[in-house]
Protein backbone atom coordinates (compact mmCIF):
# COMPACT_ATOMS: atom_id res chain seq x y z
CA UNK A 1 0.00 0.00 0.00
CA UNK A 2 1.40 3.36 -1.07
CA UNK A 3 2.27 5.95 1.54
CA UNK A 4 -0.21 8.43 0.02
CA UNK A 5 -3.06 5.98 0.42
CA UNK A 6 -2.08 5.39 4.05
CA UNK A 7 -2.09 9.12 4.70
CA UNK A 8 -5.53 9.57 3.13
CA UNK A 9 -6.97 6.70 5.17
CA UNK A 10 -5.60 8.34 8.33
CA UNK A 11 -7.22 11.64 7.32
CA UNK A 12 -10.51 9.90 6.71
CA UNK A 13 -10.43 8.38 10.21
CA UNK A 14 -9.61 11.71 11.90
CA UNK A 15 -12.19 13.57 9.86
CA UNK A 16 -14.99 11.06 10.21
CA UNK A 17 -17.98 11.63 12.50
CA UNK A 18 -20.96 9.60 13.70
CA UNK A 19 -24.26 11.31 12.93
CA UNK A 20 -27.03 10.19 15.28
CA UNK A 21 -30.68 11.12 15.16
CA UNK A 22 -32.14 13.35 17.83
CA UNK A 23 -33.61 11.56 20.86
CA UNK A 24 -32.11 8.13 20.11
CA UNK A 25 -30.96 7.86 23.77
CA UNK A 26 -34.36 8.82 25.19
CA UNK A 27 -36.56 6.15 23.60
CA UNK A 28 -35.68 2.51 23.00
CA UNK A 29 -37.56 2.25 19.73
CA UNK A 30 -35.33 4.93 18.15
CA UNK A 31 -32.08 3.71 16.58
CA UNK A 32 -28.98 5.86 16.14
CA UNK A 33 -29.30 5.84 12.32
CA UNK A 34 -29.43 9.36 10.97
CA UNK A 35 -32.76 11.10 10.40
CA UNK A 36 -33.06 14.75 9.51
CA UNK A 37 -34.67 16.73 12.36
CA UNK A 38 -37.82 18.55 11.20
CA UNK A 39 -39.33 19.85 14.39
CA UNK A 40 -40.08 23.59 14.65
CA UNK A 41 -38.28 23.93 18.00
CA UNK A 42 -35.81 21.07 17.55
CA UNK A 43 -32.41 22.03 18.98
CA UNK A 44 -30.54 19.75 16.59
CA UNK A 45 -32.26 21.39 13.62
CA UNK A 46 -31.17 24.73 15.00
CA UNK A 47 -27.62 23.25 15.10
CA UNK A 48 -26.97 23.73 18.79
CA UNK A 49 -23.45 22.57 19.54
CA UNK A 50 -24.31 20.00 22.23
CA UNK A 51 -27.02 18.33 20.10
CA UNK A 52 -24.73 16.85 17.44
CA UNK A 53 -23.51 17.84 13.98
CA UNK A 54 -25.36 17.53 10.69
CA UNK A 55 -23.90 15.61 7.74
CA UNK A 56 -22.19 18.15 5.51
CA UNK A 57 -19.77 18.04 2.55
CA UNK A 58 -16.89 18.92 4.86
CA UNK A 59 -17.14 15.55 6.61
CA UNK A 60 -16.63 13.52 3.41
CA UNK A 61 -13.57 11.31 2.98
CA UNK A 62 -11.00 11.93 0.22
CA UNK A 63 -12.17 10.72 -3.17
CA UNK A 64 -9.12 8.47 -3.69
CA UNK A 65 -9.92 6.45 -0.56
CA UNK A 66 -13.71 6.67 -0.53
CA UNK A 67 -15.29 3.22 0.00
CA UNK A 68 -11.87 1.61 0.55
CA UNK A 69 -11.24 -1.06 3.18
CA UNK A 70 -8.87 0.03 5.99
CA UNK A 71 -6.34 -2.49 4.64
CA UNK A 72 -6.03 -0.35 1.47
CA UNK A 73 -8.03 -2.63 -0.90
CA UNK A 74 -11.46 -2.33 -2.44
CA UNK A 75 -13.76 -5.16 -1.38
CA UNK A 76 -15.31 -7.58 -3.86
CA UNK A 77 -17.99 -10.02 -2.64
CA UNK A 78 -17.43 -13.50 -4.03
CA UNK A 79 -19.63 -16.61 -3.88
CA UNK A 80 -18.12 -18.85 -6.59
CA UNK A 81 -14.82 -19.44 -8.39
CA UNK A 82 -16.16 -17.72 -11.52
CA UNK A 83 -16.35 -14.42 -9.61
CA UNK A 84 -12.56 -14.43 -9.21
CA UNK A 85 -12.02 -13.91 -12.94
CA UNK A 86 -10.80 -10.44 -13.97
CA UNK A 87 -9.91 -9.20 -10.45
CA UNK A 88 -6.79 -7.11 -9.81
CA UNK A 89 -4.72 -8.46 -6.93
CA UNK A 90 -3.00 -5.06 -6.40
CA UNK A 91 -6.11 -2.99 -5.68
CA UNK A 92 -8.88 -5.48 -4.92
CA UNK A 93 -9.48 -7.92 -2.07
CA UNK A 94 -11.96 -10.78 -1.82
CA UNK A 95 -14.68 -11.31 0.79
CA UNK A 96 -16.35 -14.72 0.69
CA UNK A 97 -20.14 -14.58 1.08
CA UNK A 98 -21.68 -15.94 4.28
CA UNK A 99 -23.98 -18.28 2.31
CA UNK A 100 -21.02 -20.36 1.06
CA UNK A 101 -20.62 -23.69 2.86
CA UNK A 102 -17.43 -25.19 4.24
CA UNK A 103 -16.81 -27.50 1.27
CA UNK A 104 -17.03 -24.73 -1.35
CA UNK A 105 -15.30 -22.25 0.95
CA UNK A 106 -12.15 -24.38 1.06
CA UNK A 107 -11.96 -24.60 -2.75
CA UNK A 108 -12.81 -20.90 -3.22
CA UNK A 109 -10.32 -19.76 -0.61
CA UNK A 110 -7.51 -21.85 -2.12
CA UNK A 111 -8.28 -20.54 -5.63
CA UNK A 112 -8.21 -16.91 -4.40
CA UNK A 113 -4.88 -17.38 -2.63
CA UNK A 114 -3.42 -19.12 -5.69
CA UNK A 115 -4.45 -16.09 -7.81
CA UNK A 116 -2.62 -13.77 -5.39
CA UNK A 117 -5.80 -12.17 -4.02
CA UNK A 118 -6.21 -11.22 -0.37
CA UNK A 119 -9.11 -12.89 1.47
CA UNK A 120 -10.52 -10.48 4.06
CA UNK A 121 -12.54 -13.10 5.95
CA UNK A 122 -10.23 -16.10 5.61
CA UNK A 123 -11.20 -19.06 7.77
CA UNK A 124 -9.42 -22.27 8.69
CA UNK A 125 -11.86 -25.11 8.07
CA UNK A 126 -11.28 -28.14 10.27
CA UNK A 127 -10.52 -31.39 8.49
CA UNK A 128 -12.67 -33.30 11.01
CA UNK A 129 -15.82 -31.90 9.42
CA UNK A 130 -15.14 -33.96 6.25
CA UNK A 131 -14.27 -37.23 7.94
CA UNK A 132 -16.78 -36.93 10.78
CA UNK A 133 -19.50 -39.20 9.30
CA UNK A 134 -17.00 -41.93 8.36
CA UNK A 135 -15.48 -41.87 11.82
CA UNK A 136 -18.86 -42.10 13.48
CA UNK A 137 -19.73 -45.21 11.47
CA UNK A 138 -16.36 -46.77 12.27
CA UNK A 139 -16.83 -45.93 15.94
CA UNK A 140 -20.27 -47.55 15.95
CA UNK A 141 -18.92 -50.72 14.28
CA UNK A 142 -16.03 -50.87 16.71
CA UNK A 143 -18.38 -50.38 19.65
CA UNK A 144 -20.62 -53.23 18.47
CA UNK A 145 -17.65 -55.55 18.01
CA UNK A 146 -16.33 -54.70 21.47
CA UNK A 147 -19.72 -55.37 23.05
CA UNK A 148 -20.01 -58.72 21.27
CA UNK A 149 -16.52 -59.68 22.38
CA UNK A 150 -17.09 -58.59 25.96
CA UNK A 151 -20.46 -60.32 26.45
CA UNK A 152 -19.29 -63.96 25.96
CA UNK A 153 -16.10 -63.30 27.87
CA UNK A 154 -18.05 -62.03 30.87
CA UNK A 155 -20.52 -64.97 30.82
CA UNK A 156 -17.75 -67.59 30.60
CA UNK A 157 -15.68 -65.96 33.28
CA UNK A 158 -18.64 -65.50 35.59
CA UNK A 159 -19.92 -69.10 35.28
CA UNK A 160 -16.87 -70.92 36.72
CA UNK A 161 -16.54 -68.37 39.47
CA UNK A 162 -20.10 -69.05 40.61
CA UNK A 163 -19.57 -72.82 40.51
CA UNK A 164 -16.40 -72.53 42.54
CA UNK A 165 -18.20 -70.34 45.04
CA UNK A 166 -20.94 -72.94 45.38
CA UNK A 167 -18.41 -75.72 45.84
CA UNK A 168 -16.64 -73.77 48.51
CA UNK A 169 -19.85 -72.92 50.35
CA UNK A 170 -21.31 -76.48 50.31
CA UNK A 171 -18.57 -78.30 52.28
CA UNK A 172 -18.40 -75.51 54.87
CA UNK A 173 -21.90 -76.09 56.33
CA UNK A 174 -21.36 -79.89 56.42
CA UNK A 175 -18.32 -79.50 58.64
CA UNK A 176 -20.30 -77.21 60.91
CA UNK A 177 -23.19 -79.67 61.11
CA UNK A 178 -20.86 -82.51 62.14
CA UNK A 179 -19.31 -80.42 64.86
CA UNK A 180 -22.67 -79.17 66.14
CA UNK A 181 -24.05 -82.57 67.23
CA UNK A 182 -20.79 -83.35 69.05
CA UNK A 183 -21.22 -80.24 71.15
CA UNK A 184 -24.90 -81.02 71.82
CA UNK A 185 -24.08 -84.49 73.15
CA UNK A 186 -21.57 -82.97 75.54
CA UNK A 187 -24.08 -80.46 76.85
CA UNK A 188 -27.06 -82.88 77.21
CA UNK A 189 -25.84 -84.72 80.32
CA UNK A 190 -25.31 -81.42 82.10
CA UNK A 191 -28.82 -80.27 81.27
CA UNK A 192 -30.50 -83.56 82.39
CA UNK A 193 -29.98 -83.11 86.15
CA UNK A 194 -31.45 -79.66 85.96
CA UNK A 195 -34.46 -80.98 84.06
CA UNK A 196 -34.95 -83.70 86.67
CA UNK A 197 -34.81 -81.17 89.47
CA UNK A 198 -37.48 -79.16 87.73
CA UNK A 199 -39.65 -82.26 87.27
CA UNK A 200 -39.34 -83.21 90.97
CA UNK A 201 -40.69 -79.83 92.05
CA UNK A 202 -44.14 -80.35 90.52
CA UNK A 203 -44.28 -83.77 92.29
CA UNK A 204 -44.85 -81.94 95.60
CA UNK A 205 -48.05 -80.33 94.28
CA UNK A 206 -50.16 -83.49 94.33
CA UNK A 207 -49.46 -83.72 98.08
CA UNK A 208 -51.47 -80.54 98.56
CA UNK A 209 -54.53 -81.97 96.77
CA UNK A 210 -55.43 -84.46 99.49
CA UNK A 211 -55.64 -81.56 101.95
CA UNK A 212 -58.44 -80.05 99.91
CA UNK A 213 -60.21 -83.39 99.93
CA UNK A 214 -59.96 -83.58 103.72
CA UNK A 215 -61.52 -80.17 104.06
CA UNK A 216 -64.27 -81.21 101.76
CA UNK A 217 -64.93 -84.31 103.88
CA UNK A 218 -64.92 -82.29 107.08
CA UNK A 219 -67.70 -80.00 105.92
CA UNK A 220 -70.33 -82.63 105.38
CA UNK A 221 -69.55 -84.05 108.85
CA UNK A 222 -70.43 -80.69 110.35
CA UNK A 223 -73.74 -80.59 108.50
CA UNK A 224 -74.92 -83.91 109.94
CA UNK A 225 -75.46 -82.62 113.46
CA UNK A 226 -77.47 -79.72 112.05
CA UNK A 227 -79.86 -82.17 110.38
CA UNK A 228 -80.10 -84.18 113.51
CA UNK A 229 -80.92 -81.05 115.44
CA UNK A 230 -83.79 -80.22 113.15
CA UNK A 231 -85.16 -83.64 113.60
CA UNK A 232 -84.97 -83.28 117.37
CA UNK A 233 -86.98 -80.10 117.27
CA UNK A 234 -89.70 -81.84 115.34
Amino acid sequence: MATEVKRLIRVRVEKGARFKRDGYGKKRQLSDSWRKPRGQHNKQREQKKAKGAHPKPGFGSPVAVRGMHPSGFFEVLVSSIKDLEGLDAKTQAVRIAATVGDKKRVALQEAAIAAGLKVLNARTVKAKAKNAPAKKEDAKDEGKLKKEEKKPAKSKAAAPVKKEAKKEKLPAPKAEEKKAPAKKTATKPKAEPEAKAEKKAPAKKPAAKPKTEKTAEAKPAAKKPAKSGVKKNE
